[in-house]
This record gives C-alpha cells, sequence and structure tokens, in this order.
C-alpha cells in the first residue's frame, strides 16, 4: 500500500517537499552562528584561527615572491679569445696547464673532506 500512495500524482506528502531549501532570513543565521558560537571553548576557536591563518600566511607568500621578482638578473660569461695564428704546441700547453689546474683544485677539495672525516671521527660519527 505505501508504494501506492507514494506513486499517485496527487500525493499529499510528496507535493509538499521540495527540492531546494527554503532561503533562511538574515535574523535565522545570525541566530545560527549565535548558537554555534556559544557551544564552542576558547581552544577551538584558537585551532580554528590557526587553520585558517596558516593556510593564508602560505599562499600569501607564494603570491608575494611570484610578484616580486626573484629570478637572477643576467649572469656576463667571459669567453677567452686567443689569436688565430695559435699553434698546435701552444694550445697543448694550455691545457696542460689548465689541467693542472683543476688537478689542484681536486686535491685541496679531497683534503678538505679529509680534514672533515677526521673532525667527524673525532666525535664519533
Amino acid at each position: 500500500m505505501a508504494e501506492t500512495l507514494a506513486r499517485g500524482p496527487g500525493s499529499a506528502y510528496l507535493g509538499a517537499m521540495s527540492w531546494f531549501p527554503r532561503p533562511a532570513s538574515p535574523k535565522a543565521l545570525i541566530a545560527d552562528l549565535r548558537l554555534f558560537a556559544s557551544q564552542r571553548s576558547r581552544y577551538q576557536w584558537a585551532g580554528m584561527a590557526v587553520a585558517i591563518i596558516m593556510p593564508v600566511l602560505l599562499i600569501a607568500g607564494f603570491a608575494h615572491d611570484a610578484s616580486h621578482g626573484i629570478q637572477p638578473g643576467p649572469q656576463l660569461i667571459y669567453a677567452q679569445s686567443w689569436p688565430a695564428t695559435r699553434t698546435d704546441e701552444q694550445i697543448k700547453a694550455d691545457q696542460k696547464i689548465d689541467q693542472a689546474k683543476r688537478e689542484a683544485a681536486q686535491k685541496e677539495r679531497q683534503r678538505q673532506f679529509q680534514k672533515l672525516d677526521q673532525g667527524l671521527k673525532k666525535v664519533g660519527l
């Protein structure tokens, strides 16, 4: 019998139902907010404030960074210029000098890491 009542075109209880809720008055909204606020403790309000403020600060920080040009400025790159009459022996000599500089820098870096390793061993790491 319940099925026939629900399917009937003139059923009294389905005709009164609406798909959308009635619009609330501003007085009802204010009364709901006051009731909600009265049931919350100070800790809940503080937690809500932190939960709102932290994402706002993060978004504001990203927006600030994006609008203030954090990209590095132009960089100058210097290239060496050699005479066109340079011989192969001069090129090889320059390459040997450059290789010696690279090896010296590598040995210095290796020495620095060994010093760091010794310092860490002294403290037990």
